[in-house]
């Protein structure tokens, strides 16, 4: 069966954001992530904020993990700021790096205009069947990464559940 003709899957989208967690101000890129995954064909368990801390951040992207998400995408942290943690709470959880992603994440950033993701330590890997990938925090960002994602994502997550196998 193609992947195209049914639902991706389920992903969860983590927003690494201290204002946001404290509800000093609205998040605005996790609707925007949610929306263009279910564009994708995604189930999107849901949006949650942490605070910058790795402990918050690695224990977001375990409960994605062991509950069965497809995809979990974060965003912010992947600065060089002393808060941008996201990249050194993610290594901990990865169980192999895909870094083509990341570089091509970065790259089409930067062509993009996004300094952010040009710069970003983000890290794409997989957890046990669960792709997990991080994006910088800007808008642009998330619109070029997500851009650059809608053809490797399915061709991962496939590889990922054996489908593309005879």
């Amino acid at each position: 069966m193609e992947r195209s003709a049914q639902r991706l899957g389920r992903a969860l989208v983590v927003i690494v954001d201290d204002r946001a967690a404290h509800g000093e101000h609205e998040d605005t890129s996790g609707p925007l992530v949610q929306e263009l995954l279910e564009e994708a064909g995604f189930i999107v368990d849901g949006v949650v904020l942490v605070h910058a801390d790795t402990v918050a951040i690695r224990n977001a992207l375990n409960t994605a993990v062991i509950g069965g998400v497809d995809l979990v995408i974060t965003v912010g942290g992947t600065g060089v700021s002393p808060r941008d943690v996201t990249p050194d709470a993610t290594v901990g959880v990865l169980d192999r790096p895909i870094p083509g992603v990341g570089e091509a994440l970065r790259s089409s950033g930067l062509a993009a205009g996004a300094v952010d993701a040009g710069i970003s330590r983000g890290l794409v890997g997989v957890s046990g069947s669960t792709l997990v990938v991080n994006l910088a925090g800007s808008r642009a960002a998330v619109r070029d990464g997500m851009a650059t994602l809608s053809s490797l994502v399915p061709y991962v997550i496939d590889q990922l559940s054996g489908l593309d196998e005879s």
